[in-house]
């Protein structure tokens, strides 16, 4: 096995081995390992005192900001308040400042007291309480050794826990399921106590020893579960379910928040009562002997037990599951299910889980239940152009918190105009909404970030902008702008060259959508029209496309990020051919590219090139055969919206390492390209069908892969609809 080794940031001390409930669904006295007999009921110092080493040694070598350690058992509260507080003082003792301790304990609650949750209060011990909801769905599994419930107990520990004193130490409740419970009942009984969390949890199971299904259904613990989900969904979310959580997470493209589910590797280890290093409890089940590594925390350190085969096993996402989950197109939210519930007597874990009917029930009904709560932008171009311009509004809400009154007063005085203009027209929007506005945006922000010297400099030109907005929203206010190297540069309109200034001057300007009046101290006021050229004044250029009205060639924006100097002067001949051919060929895309794209930059040659400033912009040589012209131009668009959609949702899981067959070429791609490959040529079908042709197995390979998210699946469905269009 190769690959680095994955560092423990989960520490399970087992304090005590013992327990005062007889739950018979417990993984420790009822399954197949029972090693528990044999080892001493509490930890003894030497091993508390050696997993504080090995615990430290560990966090230093691998320079961990943090490490969890879970204090458990048997029941860890048998322990007592004193060996509890010993624990506490030698692994809070043993690590430095440069990593900070997690302390948790799980535990029934039967033993809780103030006595142990002051001693929890004093070195910040968070408490996760086990409970399997109301009282009748709790005594079916959770009793004691004759019979008696256990449910006012631990009711009376909630309490404890949920009184203003203790209330920041409650971790949450863990319950088991049991589908011979009243979903509905197990989920209110667990939400009226307002835990800060909840975890359900599968009863651990293998293929040697499958799990009860009441009915003979398939997917039984599926069907609990999402009764479960449409209530809390219902209800509005009102308390946090790690397996809903987890499983919406990866739909959307982000991490497993449970080792249960996903591809993340582990990084839990085991500390027994007897100091042996151990694997995760779970494999208790699966065989006698399953979780042992042979090491233990008085001759072998951490590192050793990261190395050890089993630990590695579970170490290799995609490729540590079976052939089966390979294939699955779920397999990014269910991982192929938790490792000990794979087991299989002759093919020990190279298995599906033997909950793989439910888990895929599960992602795939989690799924279909809340796509319709997607982004709208992925359905809907006006959506996307007003969350883009949302983007552009938080950066500049960043910028003025980052500058943090840096800026001094040109900043305040430009700030507050824009307020002005904002409620007085929409010359502010207009300015937002322009492509080049987000360049700005983004250096600034880089330049603050990289504490360069002209970062302050440069935020100090949201003058010009805002003098702009004013034109534009016909406001007539004046507005002081900074000249720069003789010129005056206004975004959307034009620039200004003035000769005989010092590099450096102030300028005052004013003026509406048709006139706008320039004032430098000691000079006549200039008065030119905004959209004519006159002497110094050139204007951005409108060639005044049919059904592309507010289409400009901007050759003159500074901070345009095209990685060539512009083509000044072109002529736009061509471009207003391409266009013809293009509205004929295609005239519901073409709408779409005039309400989406306003601004084209002409380049010497190559493109359509996609910088990274807002939705609405590209850069492209304008010459050549129009046919050539409206391809480039059409490639340009489905890159520059793909790009949109990317930064305002998540279409595929940026942790994913799958590479897909392509069909017009012979190596595999991520996924990302892929959909981005698919993506134009689909847009390119009612101009060339042979490029479009390839598109059909493409979406094909994408419907099924698991690295899609929600919205990344909506998109292909879109996708499909467009290239089954007539």
């Amino acid at each position: 096995m190769t690959g680095p080794l994955v560092p423990f940031r989960e520490i399970v001390v087992k304090v005590h081995s013992r327990c005062d409930l007889a739950c018979d669904h417990c993984y420790i006295y009822e399954h197949a390992d029972q090693s528990w007999r044999t080892r001493p009921k509490a930890i003894s110092d030497e091993a508390i005192s050696w997993t504080a080493l090995r615990l430290a040694e560990h966090a230093k070598s691998h320079a961990l900001p943090s490490v969890s350690v879970i204090l458990h058992g048997g029941e860890p509260l048998l322990a007592g308040p004193a060996r509890l507080r010993r624990i506490c003082e030698e692994l809070t003792a043993a690590l430095d400042k440069d990593t900070a301790l997690d302390l948790r304990i799980h535990t029934n609650g039967l033993q809780l007291s103030p006595r142990y949750l002051d001693l929890f209060d004093e070195f910040g011990v968070r408490v996760g309480i086990s409970l399997d909801g109301d009282r009748a769905a709790n005594d079916r599994h959770r009793r004691f050794a004759d019979g008696r419930t256990s449910h006012p107990l631990v009711l009376r520990a909630v309490d404890l826990l949920r009184q203003e004193r203790y209330r920041h130490l409650f971790l949450g409740l863990l319950c088991t399921i049991d589908v011979a419970n009243d979903p509905h009942a197990v989920y209110d009984a667990l939400t009226e106590l307002a835990p800060p969390r909840i975890d359900f949890l599968l009863p651990h199971a293998t293929w040697a020893d499958p799990p009860v299904r009441p009915d003979g259904s398939p997917t039984a613990y599926a069907d609990w579960i999402l009764t479960v989900f449409d209530r809390w969904e219902a209800q509005g979310r009102p308390v946090p379910v790690r397996l809903f959580e987890s499983v919406l997470s990866t739909l959307a493209g982000g991490p497993s928040l449970t080792e249960s589910l996903g591809l993340a590797p582990t990084d839990l280890v085991v500390v027994e009562t007897d100091g042996a290093l151990e694997q995760v409890d779970s494999l208790k089940s699966a065989y006698d002997g399953a979780a042992a590594t042979g090491f233990d925390v008085f001759t072998h350190t951490f590192d050793e037990v990261a190395a050890h085969p089993g630990v590695r096993a579970r170490q290799l996402g995609l490729a540590g599951v079976s052939r089966t989950c390979r294939q699955c197109p779920v397999v990014r939210s269910c991982g192929g299910g938790l490792y000990t519930h794979r087991y299989a007597t002759g093919t020990a874990f190279d298995n599906p889980s033997v909950y793989c009917t439910d888990l895929e029930a599960l992602v795939r009904g989690i799924e279909q239940r809340t796509a319709a709560t997607g982004s709208p932008a992925v359905t809907d171009p006006e959506a996307l152009r007003i969350l883009q311009q949302e983007l552009t509004r938080l950066l500049l809400a960043e910028l003025d918190a980052r500058l943090d009154g840096r800026g001094g007063e040109k900043w305040r005085a430009a700030w507050q105009l824009a307020s002005v203009v904002e409620q007085q027209s929409d010359g502010m929007d207009e300015i937002l909404a322009h492509p080049y506005t987000r360049s700005w945006l983004r250096t600034c922000r880089d330049a603050l970030q990289e504490q360069r010297p002209d970062a302050v400099e440069l935020a100090r030109q949201l003058d010009a902008y805002v003098a702009a907005a004013a034109v534009r929203g016909g406001l007539d206010m004046p507005v002081q702008v900074t000249c720069r190297g003789g010129t005056l540069a206004l975004p959307t309109l034009g620039e200004l060259r003035l000769a005989g200034v010092p590099d450096r001057c102030e300028a005052e300007v004013r003026g509406s959508r048709h006139e706008l009046w320039v004032r430098v101290p000691g000079r006549e006021a200039l008065r030119v029209r905004p959209g004519v050229a006159a002497d110094g004044w050139r204007p951005v250029h409108r060639p005044g496309l049919e059904g592309w009205p507010d289409l400009v060639l901007d050759d003159i924006d500074p901070h345009r990020d095209f990685r060539q100097p512009v083509h000044e002067d072109e002529d736009p001949g061509p471009l207003t051919e391409a266009w013809t051919l293009l509205r004929r060929a295609d005239p519901r895309q073409a709408a779409e590219i005039a309400d989406s794209l306003t601004t084209l930059t002409p380049l010497p040659d190559g493109g359509p090139s996609v910088g990274r400033h807002g939705y609405g912009a590209l850069g492209l040589r304008l010459q050549g055969p129009p046919a050539q012209l409206a391809a480039a131009l059409l490639r340009g668009f489905r890159r520059a919206k793909l790009q949109a959609l990317t930064e305002v949702t998540d279409l595929w899981a940026q942790d994913g390492w799958w590479h897909h067959p392509a069909p017009w070429q012979d190596e595999p791609l991520p996924v990302s390209q892929l959909l981005a490959e698919a993506y134009e040529r689909v847009g390119l079908r009612a101009l060339d069908a042979r490029e479009a042709a390839p598109a059909g197995p493409a979406l094909a390979v994408l419907e099924s892969s698991a690295e899609l998210t929600v919205d990344g699946k909506r998109l292909v469905a879109v996708l499909r609809a467009e290239a089954t269009r007539g």
